[in-house]
């Protein structure tokens, strides 16, 4: 029922594991599965629990409370979510980092060839670049607007 880490029923329970199976008796008594002389008795049996044991029988016919639940997949979900952008920036980023390269190598050849001739050659690696460049920041710019909906 309660996200208690694993332990043996005869282990003390801390202030923190009582309050969490209180929070776990309040969302039932809110969703009325408890009435109020049973969750007051409850509520006083918790804090004068000793052991996870204890703390297991007060809620041991209890199902895990739909408030929790609700809560876990929200966070997973925002996990999740967080996650995604976080592999998607290091994704763009690292084709800039492609296209950095691809200058360093555009350039390089330009150079070569401009000093091979004995003349400065027409910068062509303008055009390569500044068209991958304007799709980077296309797929970039419409990328973001896409995944906001």
């Amino acid at each position: 029922m309660s996200d208690l880490p694993a332990r043996r029923p005869e282990q003390r329970a801390s202030d923190a594991d009582r309050e969490l199976v209180a929070e776990d008796l309040r969302d039932a008594f809110g969703e009325g599965r408890l009435d109020n002389d049973e969750y007051e008795r409850r509520i006083q049996a918790v804090w004068q629990s000793r052991t996870y044991g204890d703390l297991d029988r007060l809620t041991a016919d209890l199902p895990q409370p739909l408030q929790r639940e609700r809560r876990q997949a929200e966070e997973q979900e925002q996990q999740a979510v967080a996650e995604r952008k976080k592999r998607e920036l290091r994704e763009y980023i690292d084709e800039w980092q492609g296209w950095v390269g691809g200058a360093v190598i555009m350039i390089g050849i330009w150079g070569i060839s401009s000093i091979a001739s004995g003349e400065l050659q027409r910068f062509w690696p303008i055009w390569p670049l500044g068209i991958w460049g304007l799709i980077l920041l296309i797929a970039g710019l419409g990328g973001s607007r896409d995944k906001k909906s």
